[in-house]
């Protein structure tokens, strides 16, 4: 479990990544509900899982000890497992690797959704959406006065 006030090293660039999945769904000419299109944003593929390496390798170790997983939100369970079943894939092949060079090379390589709900993506976009703005009224403020 993170911290509180820790904060997430990959922000902006899960957050670009998002931004691209979300223009794409608007971009496609399929029905445009918010909430249809961020159900799907949240399962479009992903450049990477974002979680790091180091939180990711100590959690896959702590699974291969066959402790639980001390999470609540079922899309980071969902996450973890798919990183493990990756790890464990991939030991076979690297048996000589170590758990966290093998989970580094699972958690950079692309992963299959955001691992988000459609609420989350909904706030992050929004967030994102709005300090464009902020950035562009900023940049512009000197021609308006």
């Amino acid at each position: 479990m993170k911290n509180v006030g820790a904060i997430f090293e990959y922000e902006d660039e899960r957050n670009r990544d998002l931004m691209r999945a979300y223009k794409e769904q608007l971009s496609s000419r399929e029905n445009k509900d918010l909430q249809d299109v961020l159900s799907k944003v949240v399962n479009m593929p992903s450049k990477r899982f974002w979680v790091s390496e180091e939180r990711a390798a100590i959690v896959i170790s702590e699974m291969i000890r066959g402790r639980g997983l001390n999470c609540k939100r079922n899309e980071k369970i969902e996450m973890y497992k798919e990183i493990y079943r990756r790890v464990v894939a991939l030991r076979e092949d690297h048996p000589d690797m170590s758990v966290y060079d093998l989970t580094f090379m699972v958690v950079t390589g692309p992963a299959p959704k955001f691992y988000l709900t459609p609420g989350s993506a909904k706030v992050i976009i929004h967030k994102v959406k709005k300090q464009w703005y902020e950035e562009r009224k900023r940049k512009l403020r000197h021609c308006l006065w």
